[in-house]
C-alpha cells in the first residue's frame, strides 16, 4: 500500500514528461502487479498507477461483481466505477499526475469503460482490451476529445463480436475518437495487442504531447 489509501496499488513515477500516465486495470484473478510489465512495454517512461480490484470471486480479485460470465451486477458496476474515479482523483493529488489513460484488460477494460461513461473527467482516454458493454442503460456522457483504442479478439469465446461493436458505437456516439480493431486472437493478450497499443500510445503522445495535461 502506498500513499493514496483507498485501493491497494502500485505506483511507478514517470521518466518522460510528454508520456501520458497510465491507469492499469487487471483482469479477473490479477492484482496490482499484473499489468506493470505491459505498461512498461507499451509506454516506456510513463507513470504507472495500478490498483487491485476490491471484489473477490472465488478468491480472485475483480473490479466489480458479476452474476455469471457475461452478466454483470450493474448496480455494483456503477458504484465501483465511481469508487475507481474517486481513487484516480485521490492518486492524482498525491502523486501530481495528469489525467491518466486507462489500460484495462477484460474485467479491467469493462470498469474503465464504465468509468468513461459515468465519470468521463477521470480519464484522458483508454485502451480497452477485450471489453464488453458494461451498462445496458448507460447515462449520456460527453467524451469529446477522448481517444479510445478498443481491441477485440476474432476468436474470443467470452466477448461476442456484436457486444464489442455495440460498445464502440456507444463510445463514438458520446463523442470519443474510437479506433476499434479486431485481432486474430482469442480472449487472451497477444503480441499484436502489445504492438498495436504501443503504436497508438506513441501516436497519441506525438499528436498532442500535452493533451493529457489539459484533459480532466
Amino acid at each position: 500500500m502506498t500513499q493514496a489509501q483507498s485501493f491497494i496499488h502500485r505506483f511507478e513515477p514517470g521518466r518522460r514528461p510528454d508520456a501520458p500516465p497510465l491507469l492499469l486495470l487487471h483482469g479477473t484473478g490479477g492484482d496490482e502487479a499484473d499489468l506493470l510489465p505491459l505498461g512498461r512495454a507499451v509506454a516506456p517512461g510513463s507513470a504507472l498507477l495500478s490498483p487491485r480490484g476490491k471484489v473477490l470471486e472465488a478468491g480472485m480479485p475483480r473490479f466489480f461483481r458479476r452474476l455469471r460470465e457475461g452478466v454483470f451486477d450493474e448496480a455494483d458496476v456503477q458504484a465501483r466505477a465511481h469508487e475507481l474515479a474517486d481513487f484516480v482523483a485521490e492518486a492524482r493529488a498525491v502523486y501530481g499526475l495528469m489525467a491518466p489513460v486507462a489500460l484495462g484488460f477484460s474485467n479491467g477494460a469493462n470498469i474503465a469503460a464504465a468509468a468513461l461513461l459515468l465519470r468521463p473527467e477521470a480519464l484522458a482516454g483508454a485502451v480497452l482490451l477485450r471489453a464488453m458493454v458494461p451498462l445496458s442503460d448507460a447515462p449520456a456522457a460527453d467524451l469529446r476529445g477522448k481517444p479510445i483504442l478498443l481491441l477485440s479478439g476474432r476468436m474470443d469465446p467470452i466477448v461476442p463480436a456484436e457486444n464489442a461493436a455495440r460498445l464502440a458505437g456507444m463510445l463514438a456516439e458520446a463523442g470519443a475518437a474510437v479506433q476499434h480493431q479486431i485481432l486474430p486472437t482469442g480472449h487472451g493478450l497477444s503480441q499484436a495487442d502489445v504492438a498495436t497499443t504501443s503504436a497508438w500510445i506513441r501516436e497519441l503522445a506525438a499528436a498532442s504531447p500535452d493533451s493529457a495535461r489539459q484533459a480532466g
